[in-house]
């Protein structure tokens, strides 16, 4: 299965990420994470990233698209895979059309989102309140196409995040095993 997790950050799409991959034996893939290791690289592309991701700017969809494609080229994602973070916007998530099997929106509020990042102990340097509040706004502002995308596609499943871990769990779970079920 290739399933697609859309939430603000602090939705909780790496810890429901992370349990789906171990309940469906398929890896799961932040495009956060990635772009985080590569902002430790000495290179030109790295220090921009870095910039780019402390501002709390979206990295552009050439450059996501080109970084997140190469990944998913790699043999131990042809089985499936969690994505996180990817697609952001329409027309990065119109480079995925015909490939995506599920895509859940793990619904938070912007109040809760806050809430759960401050009670959080990070090393991110891109979590500063700025930096947040600027990807809250732009996911607000861009992600609603893709949504309306995948929602026009009968791919969109919306999940209320804002029960706990496990009952978020469960309701993604039965969502996969009714789309197994009608595959």
């Amino acid at each position: 299965m290739k399933i697609v997790l859309v939430g603000i950050q602090g939705a909780g799409k790496s810890t429901q990420g992370n349990m789906m991959s171990e309940k469906l034996g398929v890896p799961y893939l932040s495009s956060g994470h990635i772009f985080r290791e590569m902002t430790k690289e000495k290179t030109k592309l790295g220090r921009w990233l870095k910039e780019t991701l402390n501002s709390g700017a979206l990295v552009p969809d050439d450059t996501a698209v080109e970084i997140v494609m190469e990944y998913l080229s790699k043999p131990e994602y042809q089985n499936g895979y969690i994505l996180d973070g990817f697609p952001r916007t329409k027309a990065q998530a119109e480079v995925l059309d015909g490939v995506i099997d599920m895509v859940f929106l793990i619904d938070v509020s912007d109040k809760e989102a806050l809430w759960r990042i401050s009670g959080r102990v990070s090393d991110r340097e891109d979590e500063t309140l700025q930096a947040i509040r600027k990807r809250i706004a732009l996911f607000h502002e861009l992600t609603s196409e893709v949504l309306d995308f995948y929602d026009k596609e009968s791919k969109l499943v919306k999940i209320n995040g804002e029960q706990t871990v496990e009952e978020v769990f469960a309701e993604i779970m039965a969502a996969v095993e009714r789309f197994k079920t009608q595959a």
